[in-house]
């Protein structure tokens, strides 16, 4: 789709290599994994836990031109869903080649409805999303 994955995590590329020996959800992983042991990464971008020395779990999608163009940050219990983040990758791709336009929170891919934001959209969001 014209991106890179990467996972990065404060272990070390050590750990990342026992994970993708033992993890059974790992075996056919296709991505690169980054080591961050200095936490460099993690406190530039503020989901760094220092007093336990901890990373939380956030997803960055950035754009070609170095631009955060999407950040999620959970709790460390709740897993991140990979359908929501392509949703999420999808729209962004969307909206950069058509400019003007929204994607409503149940956009999905190209030839769904989008909305053109705008003063006249407040309050109608519905009913433009049902015509």
């Amino acid at each position: 789709m014209g991106c890179d994955v990467v996972t990065v995590s404060p272990d070390t590329k050590f750990v990342h290599l026992a994970w993708q020996a033992d993890e059974k959800a790992l075996a056919d992983a296709k991505f690169s994994m980054g080591a961050d042991p200095t936490a460099f990464l993690h406190r530039m971008f503020n989901v760094y836990i220092e007093e336990e020395g901890l990373g939380e779990r956030g997803t960055f999608i950035i754009d070609p031109d170095g631009v955060v163009a999407n950040i999620e940050v959970n709790h460390p219990d709740i897993g991140r869903n990979i359908d929501e983040l392509m949703r999420k990758f999808k729209a962004n791709l969307h909206i950069s080649r058509k400019t003007n336009t929204a994607c409503p929170s149940k956009w999905k891919d190209d030839g769904d409805v989008d909305l053109q934001p705008g003063a006249e959209m407040v309050g109608k969001v519905y009913e433009a999303l049902n015509q």
